[in-house]
Formats: structure tokens, C-alpha cells, sequence
């Protein structure tokens, strides 16, 4: 387990890399200049080539990579910020809390709704809740968040006045903002679970379980939802995965100070650091989320687990055989 654990952590460094090099390729051909967005139309030429040598963006494209790479791999720097002239490491670590924090909520409230209506959806084929949940589902899935952020704001929040339409000042400002992000991971959660339900609910073993006579809710729980829980596990692992990315919408509706609408703001302001950064730390996390889904392959399926054994038995009785031969 360990060395696969180890392996992975070294696919990462090539993914990383990757992500540093296209971004920041991106960034370098963008038309707009960084030195005319800090200053500003009225800036002369002069204080605009000298903002420009300041920021070293007179250099080369490799030049400039360079530098880039060898300060984040040697000292971990990731520059600082054109705008607030601040390290950008203590601007992310200011703003990416309240990413982390939305993306956990949403996380929890799409896992835990979506797979208790899959369930109950498979269980009830076919019935009045099954066709009202995957015709929601679709609608969830087929529905742009930052359309149902502005219609939440516009109904509960301006008609009903029952939470504030922006902020997260206080604990009933993150309600909106986290059932519009977790809309589109509870649809799809809903139909994943629906569909992984269905079909090992039709195997032979829940049938054999069946005729010992054992009750449906253990049969549910204990033989049928443990054998499904690897495409739902995929599922939440990709969830979480696209609420780290996606909450950029979601904080600009809500005005949530978060890494999103950080770097939202970034793009506009041609702050080139920030959305860097913000890139890769959205790209780290990603990865971490997948390494953590591949983990949990092991515990959720005893075959995985399995493998993980022979796979250390084999090395020894190997070895044992090379001895025996000479």
C-alpha cells in the first residue's frame, strides 16, 4: 500500500509541472499588459518600462519560467502579488480556507442526499419518489449554478429576507452558497447511486440473502450498498474534485472572500501570480482528492485490498524460489 501510495505521489510531480507550464504559457501570450493595468491609461511610457523592468516582464518566456519554477521549487515561493505588492503564499492562505470550507459543505450535503434518494430510488423503482428524484437529478445536472445562485438570492434572500444575499459574516451566509454548489454533485450522485443500486441488487447473492430470510435494510446496507460504493466513491471523489474548481462561480454570485473570486479578480487585474498559483493549488488539490479516492478503493472493496497482499506474498516466495535453484 505504501509503495502505491509512493507512486502516485510521484505521478503527481509530471501533473503539477504540466499545469505550471500551460498556465503560465497562457498567462505570457495573453495580448494584455500587466504594467497598463497596474498603472493605469494615464501612465507615461517611462513609468510603464520601468514597472515592466521591475516585474521583470521584459524577459524571455524561458526566462521567465525559469524563475519562476526554480523560486517555487527552492525557496516555495510563488511570487507576489502586481496589485497588493504581497506574497502571494499568504494571499492563498488567507482566501483558500473558505474554498476548502464551501467545498467540504457542499461535498457533505451531495454525498449524504444524493446517496440516501439513490438508494431509496433503486430500492423503489419505478414509484412516485423514483420518477420525482431522477427527473430533479436531470434538471440538477442540466442547471448552471450561477443561474440557481441568483434565483436563491432573488427568492429567499431579497422576497423572503430569511439569509443575506451575500457574505459569509454569518453562519446562515454560507446556507446559499453551499446548496448552489452542491446541486450538480447531489444530481449526479442521485442517478450514480440509482444506477451502481440496480444493478447489484439483481445478483445472485442479494437474491440468495433474500431467501434466508434476512430483513431489507440489511440486506440494503450491509450486502447491497457495500458492493456499490466503488462507482459512488469515484463519483464523490470527482464531486469534491469539481467543487474545488467550480467554486469560482458560486463565490462571485455570493461575494464569498475565496479563492475563486480571488482569482476572478485576478484575471481582470492581469495578476499574473495570483492566477498561477491559484491554478496549481486547484491542480495539488485535485490530485490529493484523487490519491485519497484511489486509498479508499482498499478499504470499501476486500479485493483491491487483496491484491495489495498477493502482491507483497509473491516478492518473498520469489526469492525463496532463487535460492532453492541455486
Amino acid at each position: 500500500m505504501f509503495k502505491f501510495i509512493f507512486k502516485r505521489l510521484l505521478m503527481m510531480i509530471p501533473v503539477l509541472v504540466g499545469v505550471t507550464f500551460i498556465i503560465f504559457t497562457m498567462l505570457y501570450f495573453t495580448p494584455a499588459d500587466a504594467a497598463d493595468m497596474i498603472l493605469g491609461d494615464s501612465a507615461s511610457i517611462e513609468q510603464r518600462e520601468l514597472l515592466r523592468e521591475q516585474l521583470h516582464l521584459n524577459d524571455s518566456f524561458f526566462v521567465q519560467y525559469g524563475r519562476y519554477m526554480k523560486n517555487l521549487i527552492t525557496k516555495g515561493d510563488l511570487g507576489t502579488s502586481y496589485t497588493t505588492r504581497l506574497s502571494v503564499t499568504k494571499e492563498l492562505l488567507t482566501y483558500f480556507p473558505n474554498t476548502i470550507k464551501l467545498a467540504v459543505l457542499s461535498s457533505l450535503l451531495a454525498a449524504v442526499f444524493g446517496i440516501t434518494f439513490g438508494i431509496i430510488s433503486a430500492t423503489k423503482q419505478y414509484s412516485i419518489f423514483d420518477k420525482i428524484s431522477t427527473s430533479l437529478a436531470l434538471i440538477g445536472v442540466s442547471m448552471p449554478n450561477f443561474w440557481l445562485g441568483m434565483m436563491l438570492i432573488i427568492v429567499f434572500a431579497v422576497n423572503l429576507k430569511w439569509v443575506p444575499p451575500s457574505g459569509i459574516s454569518t453562519p446562515s451566509g454560507w446556507i446559499l452558497p453551499t446548496i448552489t454548489l452542491s446541486c450538480v454533485g447531489l444530481a449526479q450522485l442521485t442517478r450514480m447511486t440509482r444506477s451502481s443500486m440496480l444493478e447489484v441488487i439483481r445478483q445472485d447473492y442479494i437474491r440468495t440473502a433474500r431467501a434466508k430470510g434476512l430483513g431489507n435494510s440489511s440486506i440494503i446496507i450491509k450486502h447491497a450498498l457495500k458492493n456499490a460504493l466503488i462507482p459512488v466513491t469515484t463519483a464523490v471523489g470527482l464531486t469534491i474534485s469539481r467543487l474545488l474548481g467550480g467554486a469560482v462561480l458560486a463565490e462571485s454570485v455570493f461575494s464569498v472572500p475565496g479563492l475563486g473570486k480571488l482569482m476572478v479578480d485576478a484575471i481582470k487585474q492581469r495578476n499574473y501570480p495570483v492566477v498561477q498559483s491559484g491554478v496549481l493549488l486547484i491542480a495539488l488539490s485535485m490530485s490529493v482528492v484523487n490519491l485519497l479516492v484511489d486509498i479508499l478503493y482498499a478499504f470499501a472493496d476486500p479485493r483491491i485490498r487483496s491484491q495489495y497482499v498477493r502482491s507483497r506474498k509473491k516478492k518473498p516466495a520469489m526469492l525463496k524460489g532463487a535460492e532453492t535453484s541455486e
